[in-house]
């Protein structure tokens, strides 16, 4: 799913620069000490998952697991998943630099709205609820950012407008299996280490 340089108008590339700016600044500031280990985590784990991925026209079809970077780290996802983003850029050229901006927001920000989603019922439900809700939160934060990239692509000209259809279709079933692996990994936490729910709710109150 990144966009690769030279496929965005530069009016769509600055402001998607300005506002991943804007939210790795915000979510450093709720990067507290307890989310450090955990944000180094999630950054790695999105850094592998999307490694591995299918070429699709200016994008391209992978795992992203952004929507439990968003439930576990809130406006923390924004530095960790622009790093692993810039990471991929500079040593393996997925995506680019000049649009490392855009594909942080496109990637971070539907995390954190996931996030907003989640919360409460994350921080005091049961395993089986935090599931439940771990799986709509990993298929809707992947449904938000096809949606974030097709929008990003039709904004850039008309020509993108099919290859913008594409990307939303060509992503359903990412968007199930990321739903079922954001299951399993919120019933994990849930299960293992609950106070990481604790966490992200005093954080999000700060």
């Amino acid at each position: 799913m990144h966009i690769v340089d030279g496929a965005l108008s530069t009016e769509v590339v600055t402001g998607g620069a300005v506002l991943a700016v804007a939210g790795i600044a915000y979510g450093l500031k709720h990067l507290s000490m307890e989310k450090i280990p955990a944000a180094g985590m999630l950054s790695a784990t999105f850094f592998v998952a999307s490694l591995i991925h299918v070429p699709l026209g200016p994008s391209s079809i992978h795992l992203i697991m952004n929507g439990v970077a968003g439930m576990i780290l809130g406006w923390a996802a924004f530095p960790a998943l622009f790093v692993g983003l810039l990471l991929q850029a500079v040593f393996f050229g997925f995506g680019g630099i000049t649009v490392l901006g855009i594909n942080s927001l496109n990637i971070a920000l539907p995390g954190v709205l996931v996030f907003y989603l989640c919360r409460s019922a994350l921080a005091g439900g049961s395993s089986r609820k935090a599931a439940i809700w771990g799986g709509i939160g990993g298929a809707f934060a992947i449904s938000l950012t096809t949606l974030f990239v097709a929008f990003s692509l039709a904004l850039s000209g008309d020509e993108f407008l099919p290859a913008a259809k594409f990307v939303f279709f060509a992503h359903i079933p990412v968007m199930v299996i990321e739903g079922l692996l954001s299951a399993a990994a919120i019933y994990l936490i849930a299960t293992a280490k609950p106070e990481l729910f604790s966490i992200m709710q005093r954080g999000a109150e700060e």
